[in-house]
Order: structure tokens, then C-alpha cells, then sequence
């Protein structure tokens, strides 16, 4: 989940909403590649998630990486609740999922290199003090009292509110993890290709990347459970957007969205303020109850557009938010399949090609397919594996295009982050397969393996 936001003085006329998503534009040669990922933590001894405070808890964790990796801490109401080291920082979601949110980097190289070197960084914190972390879609035994809720203002706002709009909020809050990517654009027309191929393959990448077949100690019938999770949550704020492949969509079309979403919060003086509901359109006339009087600032609106919850969404770049968090080799896959996709015009153009004939109807068909059936789904006539090959093909020539060297010139291109996607490719099994495969074979029916066998 996003921290507080810095977007800027008063909002004074109604184009600076747009133009604060237009400011985000950048010439090809400052594209940049930002990796988020999550992860479940837990003691070794019991298999219980970890308490925020203790000497095996989140604040253990936190402290350990301030202390011993030169991380600086992030305070809320006097609670240690991130970290931040650079352009990257650490932080909290809802139930106590660790998240980096790595620095903007040139190449998937960087990318991976900065995964791992967090990921080091963690082990070496968790094992000192009996701890594990694992990367799935959702969290595979724990029930939804066994999760604390982070003392956080956001997350306090947010459970009040998750009950009101859907079933699934406080699941995802405290029981799902995953995987994004952030993009660059170049100009409005890049943004919208981008956006638009982003949202159509978006099944594609969840099927891919599913990994969340567990959930409460036993199979779900979903390969990626996570996804189920969102599309139950806020019909308000989540979902495929119809509306950005209709003619007239740019920035402008975004905000007008965007100012529908109801709002969460107001943040003033490191508190947030509870504007549940409320309307962010009202806050421009300064009639939001929550501040009678008061006008936004940018600042406001760039925490505002953190609140929405689409597959894909626009803020200054562009984040992919389909796929379920997993094995430590697939967070480097994921920022390579789609900066293969949207880098490289050749590869973006040939996507869009291959999507743009879908209505909206198909696109939604593909979601919910992908969240059920993983890589072996069909919708009508299409595929979901083959889809995914051809997803996948078009990625690895965007990304040989680009020929972005990494080990000092010795690997040529960027294209090697894909091989854990061809792997299931080649086995039509995304890594929900895989576990139920050994859930039903060598686990025995004992989901508490899991942890050994596929923790970081």
C-alpha cells in the first residue's frame, strides 16, 4: 500500500489534475523500471504470522535491516512502520506483508539486482531471529484474527470502510500478497496504448504468475485466489475499465474517474483524517465534510489516485497490479515481461494488435478465467496458454530489441528473466499447479509443508 504522497501546492483550477498525470510524461531515454513485491512473515517454530512488536515480529525485522543494512526509519504516531534507503523504501500492508518498493532503474538487470539484494538483506535479518518469509498470492492457513492489522491511519480508515462495499476487503488487506511493475510513458497516445495493453494482457499475467491455490488450510478451486479476492472487494475503485479503450480516453478521461472513486482519507500533520465516502469533487468546491472550507492540494489528489484499485492504474507512470506474489525467480520475471511489452514499440504495437479486437466482455471473461483455471483457462475460442505464449514471444523480442547488457556486456539482453515463464509455458502449469500438484502428492494433504519448501 502506497505511503503519503508529495504532488504539490493548492489546486487552484481543475486542469491541474490532468496535468499532474501529463507531468508524468518522460522522453524514451529517462524510462525507468520500478519493482514492488510482498511477502508473508512468519515464526519458524509455530508457522504463525508475525506480531508487529517482539523480539520475532515486523518490528524486529525493520529494526534489524535500520541496524545492520543502513536502511533510515519511517515513523507514524510514534510506531516504526517502514523504512527507506535511497529512492526505495520498505513498508507495511495492512496484515504485516513486508513490500519494497524498489528505486526506478534502467534495466531488468538493476531490477534484479536490487530483488536480491533485499531479499539477502531480510534472510539475513530473519534468520538471526527464528523468522521465515514466503511469497504467495494469499496466505495459505491463516485465518483472518490470526492477521494483526497494522497501526497505521490508512489501514484503520480502510477496515472501517471494507465492510460497507464488498466481501473481500479486509481478505485482501491482511491475507493476499503480490507483484507490480511501474512504467514509464512517453506522451498521452503512450500512455493510452500502454494502459490499454496493459489491462487486456493483465489476465494473461495472472494466469502466469498464479500461486495462490490455498486459502484457510485447504484447496480454494482457484489457481489464483488473490485475484478472486479483488474482484469482490470495492466495484468502485477495481476491475478492467472499460472506459479506457473508448474513444477521447487521456488524462482527462482518468480524472474524471478518478474524481469518482469515493475518498479514504484527508493526510494533515501525519494524521489521517476520515473523509470515508466523501467526494474528492466536493473538496474542490470546499464542501468536503471531513474539512468544510478547506481546498485540496495536490498533494491530496496524488494521495487520492493511490486509492484506487484497478488492474492497471495511472498515477505519474503506469503500475500492472494482476499478478500474485511468488518465488523468488519470478519477481524478476514479471518487471521483464512487461517492460518487454511496453519498452519497445514493435512489441507494444504487435500487443495491442493482438488485444485490440476483444470487447469489454471478453476482457472481464479472461479475468475471472485466469483467477479460476490459471494458464489451462478458455474464453470462447481463446486460449489462455496460447495467449499467454504469444504474450510471452512478443515480451522476449521487445526485450532482445532493447539489448540492454547486463554482468559487464557478458549477457546481451534482458531476455533470460523470461525463462521461469517459459518454463511454464512449455508445461502449461502456472506455480498454483505446481503447489497443488504437491499438496495432493508428497505434502500428503499437509499444507503447513508449504513453509519449508517455499519460503525465501
Amino acid at each position: 500500500m502506497s505511503i503519503p504522497q508529495s504532488g504539490g501546492g493548492p489546486i487552484e483550477h481543475h486542469d491541474q489534475l490532468a496535468q499532474y498525470l501529463a507531468d508524468g510524461c518522460k522522453p524514451k531515454a529517462d524510462w525507468r523500471i520500478g519493482t514492488e513485491h510482498e511477502k508473508f512473515g512468519f515464526c519458524k517454530d509455530t508457522l504463525k504470522p508475525l506480531p508487529f512488536e517482539g523480539a520475532r515480529s515486523i518490528v524486529a525485522v525493520l529494526e534489524g535491516l535500520r541496524d545492520r543494512h543502513g536502511w533510515s526509519e519511517v515513523r507514524e504516531a510514534g510506531h516504526l512502520i517502514g523504512l527507506t534507503k535511497g529512492l526505495a523504501n520498505v513498508s507495511l500492508e495492512p496484515g504485516g506483508a513486508l513490500e519494497l518498493s524498489g528505486a526506478p532503474l534502467e534495466t531488468i538487470h538493476e531490477t534484479c539486482d536490487e530483488v536480491n539484494q533485499h531479499l539477502r538483506e531480510v534472510k539475513d535479518i530473519a534468520d538471526a531471529i527464528g523468522v521465515g518469509f514466503i511469497g504467495l498470492g494469499a496466505a495459505p492457513i491463516w485465518g483472518h484474527d490470526d492477521m494483526p492489522l497494522m497501526p497505521k491511519g490508512r489501514y484503520k480508515l480502510m477496515n472501517e470502510y471494507m465492510t460497507k462495499v464488498g466481501t473481500m476487503g479486509r481478505v485482501m488487506m491482511r491475507r493476499t500478497c503480490t507483484v507490480q511493475v511501474n512504467l514509464d510513458f512517453g506522451s498521452e497516445a503512450d500512455m493510452v496504448k500502454k494502459l490499454r495493453v496493459a489491462l487486456a494482457l493483465q489476465p494473461i499475467a495472472t494466469a502466469l504468475f498464479a500461486n495462490s491455490p490455498f486459502f484457510e488450510g485447504k484447496p480454494n478451486g482457484h489457481k489464483s485466489w488473490r485475484s478472486r479476492v479483488w474482484r469482490d472487494l470495492d466495484p468502485a475503485r477495481t476491475g478492467m475499465l472499460p472506459f479506457v479503450f473508448e474513444e477521447g480516453m487521456g488524462f482527462e478521461r482518468w480524472v474524471d474517474y478518478a474524481l469518482d472513486v469515493p475518498m479514504y482519507f484527508v493526510y494533515r500533520d501525519g494524521v489521517y483524517i476520515d473523509a470515508l465516502g466523501m467526494s474528492f469533487r466536493d473538496f474542490l468546491k470546499g464542501q468536503l465534510p471531513a474539512l468544510p472550507g478547506e481546498m485540496p492540494t495536490l498533494s491530496d489528489w496524488a494521495d487520492h489516485l493511490t486509492t484506487a484499485f484497478p488492474e492497471a492504474r495511472i498515477k505519474k507512470y503506469i503500475e500492472m497490479r494482476g499478478a500474485d506474489g511468488g518465488p523468488w525467480r519470478r519477481l524478476c520475471a514479471l518487471p521483464a515481461f512487461w517492460v518487454g511489452l511496453c519498452y519497445d514499440q514493435g512489441a507494444l504495437d504487435a500487443a495491442w494488435d493482438m488485444v485490440k479486437g476483444w470487447d469489454a466482455q471478453t476482457r472481464e471473461a479472461l479475468r475471472v478465467a485466469a483467477s479460476v483455471e490459471g494458464l489451462s483457462a478458455q474464453v470462447g475460442s481463446l486460449k489462455m496458454l496460447d495467449l499467454a505464449r504469444e504474450a510471452v514471444a512478443l515480451s522476449q523480442a521487445g526485450l532482445q530489441a532493447r539489448a540492454r547488457a547486463g554482468a559487464g556486456g557478458l549477457v546481451p539482453d534482458e531476455t533470460h528473466f523470461l525463462n521461469a515463464l517459459h518454463e511454464s509455458i512449455d508445461s502449461g502449469q502456472s506455480p498454483a499447479d505446481e503447489l497443488l500438484a504437491a499438496y495432493h502428492g508428497e505434502w500428503a494433504g499437509d499444507l503447513q509443508r508449504i513453509y519449508a519448501a517455499h519460503s525465501y
